[in-house]
């Protein structure tokens, strides 16, 4: 099985703004992946943790995001087929999530 995707992104928003626009961010992205014909298998907080599933096309992906005070770590658990855009989706997941993350 290949490495989990890893991705650090830093913040300073503090812990409690980030986590609550995670959490509307998660409502939008969950929206969009249902029109594409993915499935939202698993999306739910314990305490500062989200945890999550999608499945499309008989492939699974589950995660994590953690929120920190100082940043957020999302770490995906790939299968094989796709771990063969792991670089690819970093770049996505890293610029997306700092666009989210920015002090507005």
């Amino acid at each position: 099985m290949p490495k989990p995707l890893i991705v650090d992104i830093p913040h300073d928003l503090g812990q409690a703004e980030a986590k609550r626009r995670l959490s509307e961010g998660t409502e939008q992205v969950r929206a969009l992946l249902m029109k594409s014909g993915i499935a939202v298998d698993q999306l739910a907080w314990t305490g500062d943790r989200l945890d999550f599933g999608v499945s499309a096309v008989a492939q699974k992906v589950a995660g994590t995001i953690d929120v920190g005070q100082e940043s957020v770590r999302l770490e995906v658990r790939l299968p094989f087929l796709l771990a063969l855009f792991a670089e690819k989706i970093q770049k996505v997941a890293s610029k997306e999530g700092t666009l989210l993350l920015t002090k507005k």
